[in-house]
């Protein structure tokens, strides 16, 4: 007769990496150490430990999700090699279907936010109100002040930004120095806004 599998350990960290792998598990968006530490109520070392545990566990190519330190926090994500049949599963709508306005305006946003409407118009050359409340919508992009009193509405990058670009934080992006279209005329646009918002 065969015996249901039982996982025992008497590991601590073990026990603890099982906790910290149900709380990722259960989490809406990604979870620092020091989040997991309080819900856990552990150590944030010996999260961190358990963090590496889990990360080694879950390495791509190792199983079909993966653990990643994106967003500033730690999540889950489907191994690359599913990204298809998820695809195929469920409707992406913010990460499929970006407009290359959409790009590009949340691009600006991401190097230069927060940033207004007409700044980003301005840097574009078009009004960027369609792709800015789209960007919004899907969660891309937030609300992140106004300009003085009753000013412009100020837009910043959002976690959901980060996580779905793969990026552990904003210090992630590529220089745009890297970037192989015209950096110069990119960098040149994203100054001249930043000077006339300091002026």
């Amino acid at each position: 007769m065969d015996r249901p599998l039982r996982l025992i350990s008497s590991n601590p960290v073990d026990q603890l990496a099982h906790m910290v792998e149900a709380l990722l598990v259960v989490a809406s968006q990604p979870l620092s150490a020091d989040d997991l530490a309080v819900a856990a109520d552990d150590d944030v070392e010996r999260v961190q430990t358990a963090l590496g545990l889990l990360a080694e566990r879950y390495r791509e190519g190792r199983s079909g999700i993966v653990l990643e330190h994106v967003a500033e926090g730690w999540a889950f994500r489907a191994a690359r090699e599913a990204d298809e049949a998820c695809g195929r599963l469920f409707e992406r709508p913010v990460e499929r279907g970006l407009s290359a306005a959409a790009l590009e305006t949340v691009a600006i946003v991401a190097y230069l936010g927060p940033v207004s409407r007409p700044e980003i118009a301005r840097i574009r050359g078009v009004a960027a109100d369609g792709v800015v409340a789209g960007l919004v919508e899907r969660g891309l992009i937030a609300e992140a002040g106004r300009d003085g009193e009753g000013g412009a509405i100020r837009y910043r990058t959002t976690p959901l930004f980060e996580r779905v670009f793969g990026l552990e934080s904003l210090a992630a992006l590529p220089r745009l120095d890297d970037l192989g279209d015209d950096p110069a005329r990119i960098r040149a646009r994203l100054e001249a806004v930043a000077e006339r918002r300091g002026a």
